[in-house]
């Protein structure tokens, strides 16, 4: 089974669009995995415009390319994130490069149905977690997986750990950094403590050398986000738990167990390191799904 995910290309960009990643990445701290969507945005766009300049587009260019976006499949949300990258783009051409305006301005992405965040259910996470490390390998994703379910970690946060991070994980505590550079303190559960420990017991018995990572590959380098995802994905079919899961499920999941037996949405935006408590009231949808299933399956006069 692979272990290593290669990053996106650094595909060419003309060296506007380049000074404005740049820009991002030093000016607005912007966080490597957005910097990468943003890139496959503005080639998005270059593809669309077919040779000309982003000078030269207008907005009815920019409707029209919100239109073939649209016929080839893109959701109402991603097609949002696009324009939102263009029009930042423009913005910024505008104000270092003289352009006279901002096509994207006032173009909105057509709507798409709200979806809700898929999540295991407490038995699944059970199933997924329980089952003993039969390696060295899979000591360090048991670990991993206990991490992320237990903290609610994010992909990146949890693939940026060092092992330097693992005096205060002993101590039932995690550190990270998160977007917008913010940095927050969750705890660690019991189960996620048991797991690292054995993890970093049998760490050095692979080739890490100077490595700082806390989870590595079996040739001693850091571990990518691909590559955590592939083996979460692993993990669950060889389980045979018949979804597909990724790690941003186990986050998912996280919140919404915690939702579901605190009723605290403060305490899960925090833990979540959300900055808007706009974006953890989606779990409070997901706990009303979980007590209306309760509900149709108890009450006698729910039944039909």
């Amino acid at each position: 089974m692979s272990e290593s995910g290669a990053d996106p290309a650094a595909a060419a960009l003309p060296a506007a669009f380049e000074a404005w990643l740049g820009w991002l990445a030093a000016q607005r701290r912007a966080a490597r995995l957005t910097l990468e969507a943003y890139r496959r945005d503005l080639l998005t766009l270059l593809r669309l415009a077919e040779g000309r300049e982003a000078a030269a587009l207008a907005p009815h260019d920019i409707r029209r390319f919100v239109a073939r976006l649209h016929g080839e499949g893109l959701s109402g949300r991603s097609i949002a994130r696009t324009l939102s990258a263009w029009r930042g783009l423009y913005r910024w051409l505008i104000r270092h490069h003289g352009l006279p305006a901002n096509p994207v301005e006032g173009i909105r992405a057509p709507r798409s149905p709200a979806k809700l965040p898929r999540v295991l259910s407490p038995d699944q996470a059970q199933a997924l977690l329980d089952p003993p490390a039969q390696s060295v390998l899979e000591l360090r994703d048991v670990a991993m997986f206990e991490l992320f379910y237990s903290s609610g970690l994010r992909l990146a946060e949890l693939a940026a750990l060092d092992v330097d991070d693992g005096s205060e994980l002993a101590q039932g505590m995690v550190t990270v950094t998160g977007k917008g550079r913010r940095r927050r303190s969750v705890p660690v559960g019991g189960k996620a403590c048991e797991a690292l420990a054995h993890w970093l017991a049998a760490r050095p018995s692979l080739p890490v050398g100077e490595e700082p990572a806390l989870f590595v590959t079996r040739n001693g380098h850091r571990l990518s986000p691909a590559g955590i995802r592939t083996r979460l994905a692993h993990r669950a079919s060889v389980l045979g738990l018949g979804v597909h899961v990724h790690p941003h499920m186990l986050r998912h999941s996280f919140a919404s167990h915690l939702l579901q037996s605190s009723g605290d949405l403060r305490a899960v935006q925090e833990l979540l390191g959300h900055a808007s408590i706009r974006s953890t009231q989606i779990y409070t949808h997901l706990d009303f799904q979980h007590l209306a299933r309760v509900y149709d399956a108890a009450h006698p006069r729910a039944r039909k």
